[in-house]
């Protein structure tokens, strides 16, 4: 079991370790580096796509990060700094999209598609419910039913003994 243990580690020590913020990118000032780390972790990294810039290694994350702690230490607020981003890249570039009218169909469609679901699923669960007791027959129809089954058997045996085989 030690030696298991142990080849474990050694595997899990060689594997490069995901960094994203490069030392020679943090900020001095603390209070500085806090507003960037908190605008990266909002900005969707336009190569991973499913990771902040904050997360991601890739070479326009970085860029970006570095963009970003350019304009803080211009003296933008959080805000411009973001205005700035989204200017030059796209709203895409926000992993929380901001709701605005050109993006209204986005947020409504996906909630409006769930519920036009709900009440078709509701509708065809009742539609089978009222047939399917509808389908079922009380105890005198399936009385009727045999009887009438019964008297056609009886008029086909009839008509078949009326009927002479030809020679």
């Amino acid at each position: 079991m030690n030696r298991i243990l142990m080849i474990l580690i050694l595997i899990v020590s060689f594997v490069p370790q995901a960094i994203a913020v490069q030392p020679d990118e943090v900020l001095d000032d603390p209070a500085l580096e806090e507003r960037a780390r908190d605008i990266s972790a909002g900005l969707r990294c336009l190569v991973c796509q499913n990771q902040s810039i904050d997360d991601s290694d890739a070479d326009l994350a970085r860029d970006l990060r570095i963009v970003v702690r350019e304009r803080l230490v211009a003296g933008d607020s959080d805000e411009e700094v973001l205005d700035y981003v989204v200017d030059r890249y796209g709203e895409f570039v926000l992993l929380k999209p901001t709701f605005s009218g050109h993006n209204l169909v986005l947020w409504i469609a996906a909630p409006l598609v769930f519920v036009i679901g709900l009440v078709m699923v509701f509708s065809v669960s009742m539609r089978q419910r009222k047939l399917s007791t509808a389908a079922g027959m009380t105890p005198e129809e399936e009385q009727m039913l045999a009887a009438l089954a019964e008297s056609e058997n009886d008029h086909a045996d009839k008509d078949q003994a009326s009927r002479k085989p030809t020679d």
